[in-house]
């Protein structure tokens, strides 16, 4: 991709089927076998990649040369090079966030979006997850999350994590990395009652370096509520949101503002689900829509 960086990609299913590029959730996250899931093999030519500094890309955990520009960028690279021309988005959590600036940026390339765990990258999301709100409902987590950091660093604990994190201290950044990652993982779930195992170290210093990097930089947006504001280059294109109502990592506020604001875009809240894209009721209803996506490739429209 040039930057010193290298990114995975595979493609799986029919080599002719309609196309769709899966993105991952962080930014950090990398990919899983389990998000192929969602697309019969049959019908679909299915494409993930695993973004700069993740999963199997290299170089790990690095940050340079990587903003939101760079992904968007990578993605039209990607679909250049296996010479499709149009595809559906898939993604959640900033998966979504990014599906949808890719989308306003090259709205030609976009046939339908799907998406999960709406997160629009305002500051109120990150004051939610990052400032207290969604530790009104998990004290218990949110006071092991906070623990680490002094007490003179705690109104901002973004950058008194992004201080370790970025510290050059290896040992330094893995341990506040796993704390990093553990926050949220552990809130992802509505069923795991808190309990919340430590992610593997190489794993949690890159999805936790990246994040802060990401978050610390507003998702190097161009203005405040980018994504609402342009949502006029999208409004053609069909969208189906499929939420958490109980998600307490991306609230259902922001997918509910992205619907009012989108004409094409059908809103499905899933009750009794959290935020993961293993929620069984989640998995359930992406899998409905994209079976639905082979009936009726223009569905989403109000």
């Amino acid at each position: 991709m040039g930057d010193g960086h290298r990114i995975y990609v595979e493609q799986c299913g029919r080599p002719d089927g309609v196309p769709v590029i899966v993105l991952h959730g962080g930014p950090g996250g990398g990919c899983s076998p389990t998000m192929r899931r969602y697309f019969d093999p049959s019908f679909y030519r299915t494409v993930l990649f695993d973004q700069r500094g993740c999963g199997r890309s290299r170089p790990h955990a690095c940050v340079e040369a990587n903003t939101t520009w760079h992904l968007v960028r990578d993605i039209e690279a990607i679909r250049d090079a296996l010479d499709i021309g149009s595809w559906i988005i898939f993604g959640g959590s900033w998966g979504a966030t990014l599906a949808l600036l890719y989308a306003q940026a090259h709205p030609e390339r976009a046939t339908k979006l799907v998406l999960r765990g709406v997160f629009l990258m305002t500051g109120a999301e990150l004051d939610w997850f990052y400032g207290g709100g969604a530790g009104h409902f998990w004290p218990e987590l949110w006071e092991r999350f906070v623990n680490p950091i002094p007490e003179r660093e705690r109104g901002d604990l973004i950058a008194a994590y992004g201080r370790r994190l970025f510290s050059g201290d290896l040992a330094l950044e893995t341990r506040y990395a796993r704390t990093w990652a553990m926050w949220e993982n552990t809130l992802a779930s509505i069923g795991n009652g808190g309990r919340g195992g430590e992610s593997p170290a190489e794993f949690s210093r890159a999805f936790a370096r990246l994040e802060n990097h990401y978050f610390s930089n507003a998702g190097f947006l161009e203005e405040t509520d980018q994504i609402i504001r342009r949502i006029d280059r999208i409004a053609h294109i069909p969208g189906i949101i499929v939420q958490g109502r109980y998600d307490m990592i991306c609230p259902p506020t922001s997918a509910h503002r992205l619907h009012r604001a989108w004409p094409r875009s059908d809103l499905k809240i899933i009750d009794g689900a959290g935020h993961a894209l293993s929620e069984p009721g989640i998995s359930a209803e992406l899998v409905r829509v994209m079976d639905g996506c082979r009936r009726n490739p223009t569905a989403g429209s109000r």
